[in-house]
């Protein structure tokens, strides 16, 4: 079962905090069953502007449910609310 709008991954290469969040979001993603569209920040000038160093970033229909750094129960109870 896949929920059709997906969470929003803003993150960067060689970013530990990143790393320790995707995984969190791959775990996620599997129990509740929505997509994740990783996007490399550094990829595009304005993203970049935009975040900065303040990645990982999380974001679900536009709205930001997390960022740097990722409280791992409060991320949790996001997801859950809008995906169970």
């Amino acid at each position: 079962m896949s929920n059709s709008q997906p969470v929003t991954f803003y993150t960067r290469i060689n970013c530990d905090l990143c790393d320790q969040a995707k995984t969190l979001l791959d775990r996620l993603a599997q129990e509740l069953g929505f997509t994740i569209e990783a996007v490399d920040i550094d990829a595009d000038r304005n993203l970049s502007l935009q975040y900065g160093d303040v990645v990982p970033v999380v974001v679900v229909d536009g709205e930001e449910v997390a960022r740097a750094p990722i409280r791992v129960s409060a991320l949790e109870s996001a997801l859950w609310e809008r995906y169970r």
